[in-house]
C-alpha cells in the first residue's frame, strides 16, 4: 500500500463533517464550486488535490494549512511524522542537483512508458504505476521517475535521462533538462 494515500486515507477518517466543509470552503479557490459541491469526503477531496497537483506526497505545504486552519493539530502531526520518514527513506535518492523531474513531467506526456522503457525499467513496474494512477498521466510519470530513481539507487543520473530522452527522439526534452 502506498504510504502517501495511507497517510490521506488516515486523515480522511478523522475528520467530521464540519471539519470537511470548512475544508471544501478553504478549497474555493483551487476547485470550482460545482466540483466541490460534489465531494462528500476528504478522500474525494483529496483525490481532486492531488489531480490538481495542489498536494503530493513531497508537497504537503497546502494541506498542513488546511488542517492548521481547522485546528487539527493531530493531524498537522501525523503529516510532519510522515515527512520525517519520507525524508529518511530518501537517504539513498541521488543529489538534489540531479532531479530533474520537474521538467520532465512537465513536457513528456503518453510517452512516458517509452523513456521508462529506454531507461530499462521492467514492464510489470510499469503497469502497477499506471494501474495505481489510472487517470493521473502526470503522477504515473512522477512515480515511474521516482521508483527507477529507487532502483538504480546513487546510479541514477541525470546523463542517463538525458541519453534515454534523446533515444526516445524527445530532443527538446533533454535539451531543457541539461539547463
Amino acid at each position: 500500500v502506498n504510504p502517501f494515500l495511507s497517510l490521506l486515507h488516515s486523515i480522511s477518517l478523522g475528520l467530521s463533517d464540519a471539519e470537511l466543509s470548512s475544508m471544501k470552503f478553504l478549497c474555493r479557490d483551487k476547485i470550482k464550486k460545482r466540483k466541490l459541491e460534489t465531494v462528500q469526503s476528504g478522500r474525494e477531496l483529496f483525490t481532486i488535490l492531488m489531480e490538481q497537483q495542489e498536494i503530493a506526497s513531497d508537497n504537503l505545504e497546502f494541506l498542513k494549512k488546511l488542517l492548521e486552519q481547522i485546528d487539527r493539530g493531530d493531524l498537522v502531526s501525523q503529516l510532519l511524522h510522515f515527512e520525517e520518514e519520507e525524508c529518511n527513506a530518501s537517504d539513498d535518492q541521488p543529489d538534489v542537483h540531479e532531479k530533474p523531474h520537474d521538467v520532465i513531467s512537465a513536457n513528456i506526456g503518453r510517452e512516458w512508458k517509452k523513456l521508462m522503457r529506454e531507461l530499462g525499467m521492467p514492464e510489470v513496474k510499469l503497469d502497477r504505476i499506471q494501474a495505481a494512477h489510472p487517470f493521473n498521466l502526470y503522477e504515473q510519470l512522477v512515480q515511474a521517475l521516482r521508483e527507477w530513481q529507487k532502483w538504480k539507487g546513487k546510479d541514477a543520473k541525470v546523463a542517463d535521462l538525458i541519453k534515454a530522452l534523446r533515444g526516445c527522439h524527445l530532443n527538446l526534452v533533454a535539451d531543457m533538462v541539461e539547463k
